[in-house]
């Protein structure tokens, strides 16, 4: 029986303060490769030609590093479209709560200028739940390197 992987790293020196401020700065570096659009793979590739924040660019066919796929079917992306609705359900939720709070109008009148607010973020929304779908793919079915 073999220790767990806790116990043989503490066996090889490293202390359980270093393993978790090593685990705390991997899901950190994932946040950071995230909003950098980076291959989820290699983590230095791009998934876009530029960056979503700029405009709206043309998503690269593969990672230019690791040639990871970043659209492994037709209709691939049908999940994103979720993770944008509920991207965008919940910043209309919120500015509508932000106007409702200063302003004081009636909710209906919150919601429409919350949707009218929201509208020139959909397209940016929309791309980034593009790289969080494909994020989540290789978390949870990583295409293995050929």
């Amino acid at each position: 029986m073999s220790p767990p992987a806790s116990l043989e790293a503490l066996a090889g020196g490293m202390t359980m303060t270093t393993m978790i401020k090593m685990r705390n700065a991997t899901k950190l570096s994932t946040v950071g490769d995230i909003l950098r659009q980076r291959c989820p793979r290699c983590r230095m590739g791009s998934i876009f030609h530029y960056s979503i924040f700029r405009g709206f660019p043309k998503m690269n066919e593969r990672c230019s590093i690791c040639d990871l796929k970043f659209e492994r079917e037709p209709g691939y992306f049908l999940g994103a479209m979720y993770v944008s609705y509920g991207l965008g359900i919940v910043i209309v939720t919120l500015f509508a709560a932000l106007l409702w709070s200063i302003t004081g109008w009636w909710i209906t009148k919150d919601t429409i200028w919350a949707v009218v607010l929201f509208l020139p973020l959909a397209p940016t929304i929309t791309l980034f739940a593009r790289v969080l779908w494909i994020y989540f793919d290789q978390t949870v079915d990583p295409e293995r390197r050929s």
